[in-house]
C-alpha cells in the first residue's frame, strides 16, 4: 500500500493546538523557536540512533521514524533558504513543496540514518540560528507560498515548529513536545 499524500493545510495550527500532538504554536516566546529547533533535532538524532527498527513502517500507509527524520532535515533545508528570502526580499512569493514527491525521488527510506542525523542536526542548526539573529521589524517581514498562505517572520517560526515536533509524536518519540 502507498503512503496517501497530505493534502491538508496545516496553517489551521496557527490558530489553535493541534489535536494530534497536543502542541500549541501559541504557547512560547517567539525567541524561543531557535532553542526549540535544537532541542527538537536532538530529540531526532537520538530517535534515529537508538531505534533498531529505524526503517520499519508502523502501517504500509505512514512513515517510518527514517522517512520522517529525512522529511523534518528537508523541512529544516527549505526553511532556512524560504526565512532568507523573507528576511531578504520584500514580500517573496515560493513555491508550494511537494514532500510526498521528494520523498519518493530522494529514496527517504533508503537513507543512512547515520548520515541523516548529523545532516538534520546541521540544518536544523543553520535554522535555528538564523531565527536567534531575527529582531526587531524583522519579525514581522513577509512571505506567500504559490497556494495563498501569507506568513510572518513570526507566524513561519509558530508554523514551522509544529512540523517537527508534530512528526516526532508520529515517529513515536518520548521528546514529542519539542
Amino acid at each position: 500500500m502507498a503512503i496517501i499524500p497530505d493534502t491538508k493545510d496545516w496553517t489551521w495550527v496557527l490558530r489553535e493546538p493541534c489535536p494530534e500532538c497536543g502542541f500549541d504554536t501559541q504557547s512560547f516566546a517567539r525567541t524561543d523557536v531557535g532553542a526549540m529547533i535544537r532541542a527538537n533535532a536532538a530529540a531526532w538524532v537520538e530517535l534515529l540512533a537508538a531505534r533498531p527498527d529505524v526503517r520499519r513502517r508502523p502501517r504500509p500507509d505512514s512513515w517510518s521514524p527514517l522517512e520522517y527524520g529525512c522529511h523534518v532535515r528537508d523541512v529544516f533545508r527549505l526553511f532556512a533558504v524560504r526565512l532568507d528570502l523573507m528576511l531578504t526580499l520584500d514580500d517573496p512569493v515560493y513555491e508550494n513543496w511537494d514532500q510526498d514527491v521528494t520523498a519518493i525521488e530522494e529514496r527517504y527510506g533508503e537513507q543512512d540514518p547515520a548520515t541523516v542525523a548529523p545532516d538534520l542536526a546541521a540544518a536544523a542548526a543553520r535554522l535555528a540560528d538564523a531565527f536567534d539573529a531575527a529582531h526587531g521589524g524583522q519579525w514581522e517581514r513577509t512571505g506567500n507560498r504559490t497556494d495563498g498562505a501569507r506568513f510572518t517572520v513570526e507566524s513561519f517560526a509558530r508554523y514551522l515548529i509544529h512540523d517537527p515536533v508534530h512528526h516526532l509524536h508520529d515517529a513515536g518519540s518520548v521528546h514529542s513536545r519539542g
